[in-house]
Parts: C-alpha cells; sequence; structure tokens
C-alpha cells in the first residue's frame, strides 16, 4: 500500500512539474518544443514502419501517433482523452492520406506485402516508413496550428484544416526535395575535390 501511495505521489509531482514547465514558456518556445517533438516522433514513425510484420506496423504506427497527440496536449495545456485522440487520430488520417482510394491502398497494400517473402519485403521496407513519417508529421503540425490557436480535442474538425493540411503537404514535398544528402554520402565526404560544400 505504501509504494502504491508513493508511486502515485510521484506521478502527481512528475504531472505538476509539466504542468509548470510549459505554463512559463511563451508561445515561441512552446511551438518550437512542440515542432520538435513533431519532428521526433515522425522520425520514429517512420522507424515502425519498417516493422516486418504486416499490420502491426500501422498498430505501432498509429501508438506512435496517440502518444505525439497526448505529448502536444502536454504542451499546449490541453486536457487528453485516449478514447477521444484515438477517434480524431482515425479521422484525420483520412483527410491526411487523400482521400484518394489509390493512396489508402497504397498504405496498406505496402503493409501487407510485407508478407510476400524477399521482395514484399522490401517493397513494404520502402513505402511504409515514407508513408507513416508522412502522416504523422503532417497530423502533428494540424494539432500544433490547432492548439496554438486556443482547440481543444473536443472542438476539433478535421474538414476545418483541409488547406492547412494540403500547405502542410506540399511543404513536406519541397523539404524532402530540398534536403541535403545525407552526411555519409560521396558528394558531402569528399569536399577537397571541389563539391563546394560550405561550412556551417
Amino acid at each position: 500500500m505504501a509504494q502504491d501511495t508513493t508511486a502515485a505521489g510521484t506521478g502527481e509531482i512528475k504531472d505538476r512539474a509539466i504542468g509548470s514547465d510549459t505554463a512559463a514558456m511563451t508561445d515561441q518556445e512552446r511551438d518550437e518544443a512542440a515542432s520538435k517533438l513533431v519532428d521526433r516522433f515522425s522520425l520514429w514513425s517512420g522507424a515502425a514502419g519498417l516493422i516486418p510484420i504486416p499490420f502491426v506496423d500501422m498498430a505501432t504506427v498509429c501508438g506512435v501517433q496517440l502518444q505525439m497527440l497526448r505529448r502536444l496536449s502536454e504542451i499546449y495545456g490541453v486536457p487528453f482523452s485516449e478514447n477521444r485522440g484515438k477517434s480524431i487520430l482515425a479521422s484525420l488520417a483520412g483527410a491526411v492520406i487523400p482521400a484518394s482510394t489509390a493512396t489508402t491502398t497504397a498504405v496498406g497494400v505496402g503493409s501487407l506485402v510485407k508478407s510476400l517473402p524477399g521482395v514484399g519485403t522490401a517493397i513494404g521496407a520502402l513505402t511504409m516508413p515514407v508513408f507513416s513519417a508522412g502522416a504523422t508529421y503532417v497530423i502533428g503540425k494540424v494539432f500544433i496550428q490547432h492548439f496554438a490557436s486556443g482547440g481543444t480535442l473536443l472542438d476539433f474538425n478535421p474538414p476545418d484544416y483541409r488547406e492547412f493540411i494540403k500547405a502542410q503537404k506540399e511543404k513536406l514535398g519541397t523539404r524532402s526535395a530540398a534536403s541535403p544528402p545525407s552526411p555519409g554520402s560521396s558528394t558531402r565526404a569528399a569536399p577537397s575535390k571541389g563539391a563546394g560544400v560550405v561550412g556551417p
């Protein structure tokens, strides 16, 4: 009994500490922290897409997105309900993953194709991380926008964010296309050969 009380008391103190940390943040600091959180969870979501077991990868990605939503709620001081979060993520997934059946089917097929030995695993390993990370990024940015404007989980309406989602997907596309080569790539590893790499 004493252990239960101690554990509950510690959790209570931790919750108060999180609340006081976010309460002391300026709006800019809060948005910055939320943006970093979304970037980190997008990477985790992409990693979850690498899970080789069909549909387990999709369930894991949903769990990552739910945890991201919980953490964004904490940052913005918005009450969080797991059931409401799940239903919002499900409805928002329909807006983030375009209403076209082709993309929705591609995500499901990207997961299902992993059941095919060899080639299927390779194709699934290439498609699922990209879709997972992209969808998580857009969902996170939508909630940053919603929470920053004073919204809660109770008043969230996905159709209100269609234009914002479109803009975020375009921004993500340009961000992906304009991203520099990875640090291990040969063009960046050889600046002495006139590659024109400028220092930070």
